[in-house]
Order: structure tokens, then sequence, then C-alpha cells
């Protein structure tokens, strides 16, 4: 019978085993499987993945998360904490080309699934491993989350108001960040596998996942000693780049830090004098007197309403954005057009909306096939078409507990 679903985009000759819960791993799947791999999920029989109970819930009491994070994939039940599930990874393993947990380190070798093990099986097999602080060092054993990731990253003190404790994205930016290092190094590894033949291991941290997104802030305090603090709206010594202000009491954030770009902003509110005032000049000058001058912009955007002050905006050429909401997404024309969200048949819900696969290939573009799968939706197909075990041994499995 084969595969019973027909996978489009770069990676439908890749298959992978999908281990782990929550997210840090999980969207590493999805990234992989919005592209085309075939991810066979596994999860816990009877259980599953907590991510299935996570987020905002319907009246049927079911997760809106679920459909985002596990669509295109899909799922097994098996019970890995015994040595007949284990088995059953190792042979699937066999016909893998990655295999992507995130257990604490030494979870899968106390399984005698650890990467030695594994590659004797299968050398071609690149292992993503997704954990808090890493597969080795003193604080590889601990417990970590995203926000602990995010904490120890460096970006929870840069983010939130001075006048505040440190604030949190409203996301779990961090489990994502080391999901989406994870797929970079899933990918990285693939493309060295073609000249060696070889499989690696991928040791993705979430506290590095963040700790590479934080631009120059180790090497200016190496060098400078300067420590960057909480700014709120904006960023220290770019000007102006801030949320203004309209007569209608909407905001709009405008974004001109760039000399030529302030130049036509200065244009645009009359007042050409203003990019050549030596407090304004340049990039330095504004950053330096950057309070002054977003203030006497939201003095100026204040007395115009959002719509008139976006569209002079754009007919000058200066960056502006809107502070989107969800529901404005689902009605903008630009969204629309390039159908950055898409929507989905779900058996509950019916259709339901959620972003679309990013980025765009041009020649093989990846899709939203299905929503995230019921709990072992998909056992029929692993255990009959793939490992070819009988209806009578998947019977004793399933009454085992197994699968």
């Amino acid at each position: 019978m084969g595969d019973p679903e027909k996978r489009q985009g770069p990676l439908t000759d890749l298959r992978v085993i999908e281990m782990g819960q929550l997210l840090a791993g999980p969207f590493c799947g999805q990234l992989l499987a919005d592209f085309g791999a075939e991810v066979i999920k596994i999860e816990a029989p009877g259980v599953g993945d907590p991510m299935r109970q996570w987020g905002r819930e319907k009246p049927h009491g079911k997760s809106l998360w679920w459909p985002v994070v596990a669509r295109n994939k899909k799922s097994v039940t098996l019970n890995l904490r015994t040595e007949e599930g284990q088995q059953i990874v190792r042979d699937l393993v066999k016909d893998a080309d990655i295999l992507i947990e995130n257990f604490r380190p030494g979870t899968m070798e106390r399984w005698n699934l650890g990467y030695e093990a594994l590659s004797e099986i299968n050398p071609g097999l690149v292992m993503v491993r997704v954990t808090g602080f890493g597969q080795t060092g003193p604080y590889s054993a601990r417990a970590g989350y995203g926000a602990i990731g995010e904490a120890m990253g460096g970006l929870r003190y840069v983010v939130g108001d001075p006048s505040t404790q440190p604030s949190r994205m409203g996301i779990s930016i961090g489990d994502e960040l080391a999901a989406v290092h994870a797929c970079m190094g899933a990918m990285f590894a693939i493309h060295a596998r073609h000249r060696t033949g070889k499989g690696q291991v991928v040791d993705s941290a979430i506290y590095e996942a963040v700790l590479n997104m934080m631009e120059s802030l180790v090497t200016e305090y190496d060098v400078a000693g300067y420590v960057r603090e909480r700014t709120g709206a904006i960023l220290p010594n770019v000007s102006p780049s801030n949320v203004f202000d309209t007569a209608d009491g909407k905001l709009l954030l405008i974004a001109a830090n760039q000399d030529t770009v302030f130049k036509r902003l200065a244009e645009a509110m009359g007042r050409p004098e203003l990019a050549e005032d030596e407090r304004y000049a340049t990039h330095g000058a504004r950053g330096k007197y950057q309070a002054e001058l977003d203030a006497l912009i939201n003095d100026w955007t204040r007395t115009i309403p959002l719509d008139a002050l976006e569209e002079k905006m754009n007919d000058h050429g200066v960056p502006c954005g809107l502070i989107y909401k969800a529901e404005d997404m689902m009605q903008d024309e630009h969204f629309k057009a390039r159908e950055a969200l898409v929507k989905v048949e779900h058996p509950d819900f019916g259709p339901i909306t959620m972003q679309n696969v990013a980025p765009r290939l041009s020649d093989t573009p990846g899709a939203v096939r299905h929503v995230g799968p019921e709990l072992g939706e998909h056992n029929s197909y692993v255990f009959s078409e793939l490992l070819g075990l009988s209806d009578d041994r998947q019977a004793a499995l399933r009454e085992a507990g197994i699968i």
C-alpha cells in the first residue's frame, strides 16, 4: 500500500523519527514535515504528547496548538520504557534518515538507543538532540525548559521596560529557536552525509540557540564594558525606530534610522531641515538625541489619523508597520495575496486557520497537508507496512501496553 499521503517539497526522500514531546523537538519535526519529510512521531500509548492538551481549548476539550505543531506528521504509539518498544525503534531506525529526541541527556543511552548503538544499525543516521544545556558540560544533566534558556542565553534581561522585572516574549521563543537551530543542524548533517556517507549528532542546546541571537551583546561587554539594559519599545542609539501615536488614538511603528530614510521622513514631515541638523543628520547623532527626536516625531504623528499617516510613510518610502493581532492578520490584503495564512480541515473544528509554510521555495515548495494526527492514527501503516508485523503480533503488543 505504501505511504498513505502524497507529500511535496524538497525533503520527500527523508524519513524522520520524532521522539520526545512538547515543543523544542517537535517544532523541529514540524519544520521538516512542512517541507515534505515523512515524520513519524512516537507517543506514549493512551497518553500522547502533552501538547495535545496545551493551548487555548474549544468546548470539545481539544488543543488548538496541537493541530499546528503536529501538522503533516504521522502518529504511532509506543512504550519506550519497554525492551520491546525500544527494539521497534531500532527496527524503524534501519530505514530512517533523521531521529529527533529532546529527553534529558543519558535517557536514550539508558534505553540502549544512544547514537553509538543506533549508528551501528544505520551509519548514515543523523541524530538530533535538543536539550536545555546540551549533551556535555556541568549543566547538561539539569532539567531545562525554554524559559530557562531564554534567561541564561541573555534574552530575558534585555526584554521589557526598564522599570519592570525582565519580561518574557508572548511565545515560547527559546524552545522554537532551539528547534530552528536543530532543523538547520539536521540539514547541514544531511548535506555532509552526501560527501561522507556517515551521519552524526546534532547537539542543539536551548540556551545556545538563544545566545546565538544576541548579536554583539557579549562582545560589547568584553571590549567596551557596555551592558545592554531593558529599553522598552526602542533599541538604544537606533533612532527613529519606535511606536508613535496617531490622531485617532492608534499606533504606527516607524523605522527611519538609516540616514537616507530619515531624510525621506523629514521630507514627509514637511521639515527637510531636520536631516541637515547636526543633532539628527547622522545615525550616531540621532542615537545621542534619541529621546528628543522621538518626542519631536511623536508630536507630529499625533496630529494625523492612522490611515493618512501610513499612506504618507509609504508614499515617501519610509518603512512602517501596524501592530497586528491575529484578527488584523486574517483581514490584511497582503497576507491574503501571499497566502501567509492557510485554512486546513480539522475533524472536530472544521476548517481552521494557521500560518502557512515558510520560507517559500520557488521550485519545491512545502505545504500544509493536514492537521496534527489523532493518537496512534498511523499505527497500522507503520507497524504493518513499514515493519511487517502481523495482526496477531500487533494485538499481543497492544495487550501488553507496548503499542
